[in-house]
């Protein structure tokens, strides 16, 4: 299987969850890869693990200096950018009441800042080839409201909403930007607690596939936007959630079916 045989890729947060499943994906479809976090140790594990197939940079990407850091270390490994998945986050549980500014901050310029610096300086570096795809990793709570999460779900919808307009100013110029959605997946972030799967998917009983996501279903995903299999995708958003978005499953509420 070699669907990005040839590609570099840039994925953030690639460290770990999503990200290393990601990366993990990507090389073995063929791609040299990136690896971009601040967690030093398990992205040099995952680096080691792909020897030859990908190498580990530190990168804060709410930073324009460290962006510049990636773009030389990549290109000086692997050559010209192809592909940029930007997948760093941060996720934040507090009411708005309780959410301080500095809360709030923080999570839009790691989650939304982080995003449009990676699809502006990555972008700069594509339009001038005149190719590349470029993957923004929104959420379900990126189209719709979640309690307890204003920080999180305003960064994520801002991340629509930014990949929608890159879409228009970079198409013509033959970059794609698209988003990809994920519900709840099972990770370090989705379970913090490292529940058993069985125990998480209890609390999927509203969504219609009724179970928590695995990383490697997002990351089938982005590696689809990356490839050229989606090479009439440009703006699109892709809902990766079990059908989380499709409406709530009602049980045992009087009248439903229960089918």
């Amino acid at each position: 299987m070699a669907r990005l045989n040839n590609k570099v890729a840039i994925i953030t947060g690639g460290a770990r969850g999503m990200g290393a499943a990601t990366v993990r994906l990507f090389a073995a479809e063929g791609a040299k890869v990136v690896i971009a976090d601040v967690l030093d140790a398990d992205g040099e594990k995952l680096a080691a693990e792909l020897a030859g197939k990908a190498i580990f940079v530190h990168h804060d990407v709410t930073s324009e200096e460290s962006w510049s850091n990636v773009i030389a270390k990549t290109k000086a490994a692997f050559g010209d950018i192809d592909v940029l998945v930007n997948n760093a986050g941060v996720l934040l549980f507090k009411t708005i009441a309780t959410t301080e500014k500095s809360d709030f901050e923080r999570v839009i310029t790691i989650n939304l800042t982080g995003t449009f610096l990676g699809t502006k300086i990555i972008g700069e570096q594509m339009t001038a080839r005149g190719k590349g795809s470029i993957v923004n990793i929104s959420s379900a709570d990126g189209m719709k409201g979640a309690n307890g999460l204003g920080a999180y779900c305003a960064s994520k919808w801002g991340i629509r909403g930014l990949t929608k307009v890159a879409a228009m100013e970079y198409g013509h110029k033959g970059v794609r930007v698209n988003s990809v959605h994920p519900g709840g997946i099972d990770t370090a972030m989705g379970n913090p607690y490292a529940e058993e799967r069985a125990e998480v998917n209890k609390r999927y009983t509203m969504v219609p596939l009724q179970r928590v996501g695995e990383p490697n279903e997002v990351a089938q995903t982005s590696l689809f936007l990356a490839s050229d299999d989606s090479s009439y995708l440009c703006g699109a958003e892709i809902a990766v959630d079990g059908g989380m978005l499709v409406g709530q499953y009602y049980v045992g509420f009087p009248g439903a079916p229960g089918v």
